[in-house]
């Protein structure tokens, strides 16, 4: 490889996925065609692109952990849906491949059985990288049907790692039990992530911990390094540090795993045979959907979570094709298999992204079918919310809106209510005395559940972001809320705009803060007529 040959990589890879982006579709699939076409011109190998691409999955696992909250795994409709899911996709994905294999459709006529069992496993995970992709651009990571989707997507994920773990074949060493010490090192390693600050010193730093303590160290004593990332990530996880860490990852990794599909596809050049059993594979999704939502109604959610946490998981897993790719250094899956997985998925990902661009139009349609395979007894989390009696109605319970409520509640005593995204927050207000209830103004699914009774006179947006505040105004004119409505923002062009949706009342930050400022110091420093 010499470096015209990086050059042709890179550009290759720069206009598949910026084509792909331009029809709305996932780029990684860009990236896959574009190795696609690399192997057409002759370049196979490219030894740079393999090493980026197993720093991809270690650094895709590392940032799992960063954000996995053990107490939402702990829910029964996450480990409940990813257990039962994993063991009845797995069973019927099986006995379908058997069935093609006593059909003698193609390659599979030659599987084994633990082939066919391998390939039942790698197909039943979803595609995080996906979910989390579709749930940011809809601003609803932190919706009930949202949360629950992460949370099965990061079981899956621990599977696949016990799996690439159980799979090296290496038996750890006596010196494995030096991993127990990595209890007592957390409070130092939260202390130096957050001594490093923020920037490309912290990055640094995360890199090191990713790599070296958690791949380098697990490697050292035979344990599955990917595994060691995986749990260094979770070891740091639930702090502000790792938040900020995991925000600023995000690029990097997304940046690893395009070499990872470049790979796959430089690799593995799909021929007239792999596209046809491709195209069977995509066509069992429906029933890999179908058995999500049926699960998600057994536990409680509401149809429209469980539909709309469906469609974000109704896609096959980048996973799939890792453990897939553990299977053919193992020598029980043919190589040529890994494109056929890579097409396979590719193949989900074009079906499922317009599906869930239009998920609440299609909801709409079916909701009268869906509403009667609902449980008459819905999870807590998922029941209306209902605002009794109450007045005035604060979103975003941070300083500003903290403030508001104390005054207004000085004014109209029993009628202001609060409500927040922040779980931890909204417990410390409720310890205040003060009302206050979990809700994401952001996430369309709590305007669905909200109850906005006529009493509800006014509404102040408080939340930190304009964004936010917008869509907030616009889900209240939706609703035909009659009352008066008022909003905070930080920019004069931010202001402009939340008149022309309607607000009524509209509070620069800044302006505020700084004659707030000056009033201050005058009272202060108590000047008369120019002299102090």
């Amino acid at each position: 490889m010499n470096t015209m040959d990086y050059i042709v990589i890179l550009v290759a890879a720069a206009c598949s996925g910026f084509i792909f982006q331009l029809v709305k579709l996932p780029p990684l699939l860009g990236f896959l065609v574009a190795g696609f076409v690399l192997h057409l011109l002759g370049i196979h190998q490219a030894p740079v692109i393999d090493t980026i691409a197993n720093l991809g999955v270690t650094l895709l696992l590392f940032s799992i952990g960063l954000k996995l909250d053990v107490r939402t795994l702990l829910r029964r409709e996450v480990y409940g849906t990813a257990f039962l899911h994993l063991i009845f996709n797995g069973m019927l994905f099986l006995a379908i491949f058997s069935v093609f294999k006593w059909l003698s459709i193609t390659q599979l006529k030659v599987l084994s059985n633990e082939a066919l069992m391998l390939l039942a496993f790698a197909l039943s995970f979803s595609s995080t990288v996906f979910a989390v992709k579709v749930l940011q651009d809809k601003s609803e990571l932190q919706s009930l049907y949202g949360r629950v989707a992460i949370g099965i997507l990061v079981m899956q994920d621990l599977f696949a790692v016990i799996y690439l773990s159980a799979s090296s074949g290496k038996i750890p060493s006596l010196w494995a039990l030096s991993l127990l010490t990595l209890i007592p090192l957390r409070p130092l390693l939260l202390r130096l992530l957050n001594r490093a600050g923020h920037g490309e010193v912290q990055l640094l730093v995360g890199f090191c911990m990713a790599f070296v303590v958690g791949y380098a160290w697990f490697d050292s004593v035979h344990i599955k390094p990917d595994l060691g990332a995986l749990l260094i990530g979770m070891l740091l996880a639930g702090t502000p540090q790792a938040n900020n860490l995991g925000r600023d990852l995000f690029a990097f990794k997304e940046l690893f795993l395009v070499a990872f599909f470049l790979s796959i596809g430089m690799h593995y050049f799909p021929t007239m045979e792999s596209l046809f059993i491709a195209i069977l594979i995509t066509l069992l999704v429906p029933l890999k959907a179908a058995l999500y939502l049926l699960l998600m109604l057994v536990f409680r959610l509401r149809a429209r979570t469980a539909w709309m946490g469906t469609l974000s998981l109704a896609n096959y897993s980048e996973f799939g094709l890792i453990v897939s790719a553990i299977a053919v250094q193992s020598n029980i899956l043919d190589g040529s298999w890994l494109a056929i997985l890579a097409i396979a998925l590719s193949l989900s990902f074009i079906i499922s992204a317009p599906l869930n661009q239009k998920a609440d139009h299609i909801y709409r349609r079916v909701q009268n079918r869906l509403c009667r395979l609902q449980r008459n007894r819905l999870h807590l989390d998922d029941l209306p919310i209902e605002l009794g009696n109450m007045e005035i109605v604060i979103l975003g319970m941070g300083r500003i809106g903290s403030g508001a409520y104390e005054l207004m509640s000085q004014h109209y005593p029993g009628k202001v209510i609060g409500i927040d995204t922040d779980l931890t927050k909204v417990q410390s207000h409720m310890e205040a005395n003060r009302v206050v209830i979990q809700g994401d103004a952001t996430d369309s699914d709590f305007w669905e559940k909200l109850v906005l009774s006529k009493s509800v006179k006014l509404v102040l947006l408080t939340m930190p972001h304009h964004n936010g505040n917008e869509y907030a105004v616009t889900q209240l004119h939706r609703r035909d809320y009659a009352g008066e409505i008022a909003a905070i923002c930080r920019f004069e062009d931010d202001e402009d705009a939340l008149k022309e949706l309607g607000v009524n009342h509209v509070v620069n930050l800044y302006e505020e803060a700084g004659l707030g400022f000056a009033q201050h110091i005058y009272d202060a420093v108590n000047w008369t007529d120019g002299k102090r």
